[in-house]
């Protein structure tokens, strides 16, 4: 498998052999056992809310529900604090899986920060696209989508906003396992025959999964950005606050990544490629916790909020 951003994955062995298929067990039972345990213990009110909700308020300056989005500086200033603010949403659990293998391994420290730029760039690409498109089908049309509704949700029933999320993440989980399993070997690479002619392939599609996470996010400030877009019937101001809040979303990952590249980046590359077969794992296994983290939390868990199923263990703090 090529790897993000081109690195090998599969070609550097994960292996198929002995003790390397047990070891491939190994990884998928813990990946998928780490994923559903993140589901059990997130609570999205202390993140939305306590985190989000104060981060926004300091940086606005006022209560970011009520604050007047008057103008269209004011709404792209709104766009990208509730971008900030949502850093750490359920959403970007998947960013953190996304970033791990891109480490370069050139000795330099100025070297490992440039080319950390790399990938860096291809996942905005995938994230910018994806948000402006997006943002400019709001713009037009977005009073009659079911994120434009206020309807409060009923026990037993699902509400459009709910069915759009389910889709969203469930189709983006899906995206992230299947990429997991196929770093482990158990699929077929879906970038094999891409790769020499699009070697950063893999990253783009990368960044629009993360851009996708604005077609089905229920988080309230991102909600209240949506009806803001939409009233507003311009395509090219939902365009830009959309990118501005994905941007937003993921910039502090992309300054730590950055970072972490140019304090740390040689001992991590150093122990990533000490033994063969050890960047496959890592990569997936964070594909595959963020995953079944997304699948579970957004398709299965809201279920059981919504009554729909009987029963789905949750941490007393995130009930």
């Amino acid at each position: 498998m090529a790897g993000i951003d081109g690195l090998p994955v599969r070609g550097s062995g994960v292996g198929t052999g002995g003790n390397e298929v047990q070891r491939r067990g190994l990884l998928l039972v813990l990946g998928t056992v780490a994923g559903f345990l993140l589901t059990v213990i997130w609570s999205a009110e202390f993140v939305d809310q306590t985190v989000g909700g104060n981060v926004a308020r300091s940086i606005l300056g006022r209560d970011p529900q009520t604050a007047p989005l008057a103008s269209v500086a004011a709404g792209t200033a709104f766009a990208f604090t509730s971008g900030l603010a949502g850093t750490l949403t359920a959403c970007n659990i998947a960013v953190f899986g996304t970033v791990a293998p891109m480490l370069g391994t050139v000795n330099s420290r100025a070297g490992r920060a440039v080319q950390a730029l790399r990938p860096l760039g291809w996942l905005f690409l995938g994230i910018v696209v994806v948000s402006a498109v997006y943002g400019a089908v709001v713009g037009l049309v977005g009073t009659s989508m079911p994120q434009f509704s206020e309807a409060q949700t009923v026990p037993g029933q699902l509400s459009g906003r709910s069915v759009q999320s389910m889709v969203t993440f469930g189709v983006i989980g899906l995206s992230m396992f299947w990429l997991g399993l196929s770093a482990l070997g158990y699929t077929r690479d879906p970038f094999a025959r891409s790769a020499r002619r699009f070697p950063h392939g893999q990253t783009v599609f990368m960044g629009v999964l993360v851009g996708g996470f604005l077609i089905g996010r229920p988080y309230p400030l991102f909600r209240r950005l949506f009806r803001d877009a939409a009233e507003s019937g311009n395509p090219l101001y939902g365009a830009a606050a959309f990118v501005l809040q994905s941007v937003g979303n993921v910039v502090i990952i992309a300054v730590l990544f950055f970072l972490m590249a140019y304090f740390a980046g040689g001992r991590l590359s150093v122990w990533m490629t000490a033994r063969p077969g050890r960047m496959a794992a890592v990569t997936a296994v964070t594909l595959i916790v963020a995953g079944v983290f997304t699948v579970l939390y957004w398709d299965v868990r809201l279920l059981a909020r919504r009554e729909i199923i009987p029963w789905y263990p949750i941490a007393p703090w995130a009930a």
